[in-house]
């Protein structure tokens, strides 16, 4: 099992709840598809840092693709900085 956590900062020009209400349609289509649910968070001291987190990834390439095409689906990069990207790490548990 794979878990992800993707980070990225949203443009300031941005009202927060757009931001949360684009994403919140991404995760939600993503689940459909992949039927791995995530949360939303973001940086306690930065507003407009913002982490997507996916647990218990048993498909990495299935769920890898689905993400890709939801994230174009939502035009999320749209969402981020100019000349940023979102950032996703992957970790799995230790043996």
């Amino acid at each position: 099992m794979v878990s992800y956590y993707i980070y990225y900062r949203v443009r300031p020009d941005l009202a927060p709840s757009a931001a949360r209400a684009t994403l919140g349609a991404l995760q939600a289509a993503l689940a459909r598809r992949t039927g791995v649910r995530g949360r939303l968070l973001h940086r306690a001291d930065d507003a407009a840092t913002f982490m997507e987190i996916y647990d218990d990834v048993s498909d990495a390439d299935r769920f890898e693709d689905a993400l890709r095409d939801e994230v174009d689906a939502h035009r999320a990069d749209e969402l981020l900085v100019p000349g940023t990207s979102r950032h996703m790490e992957r970790f799995v548990p230790c043996a």
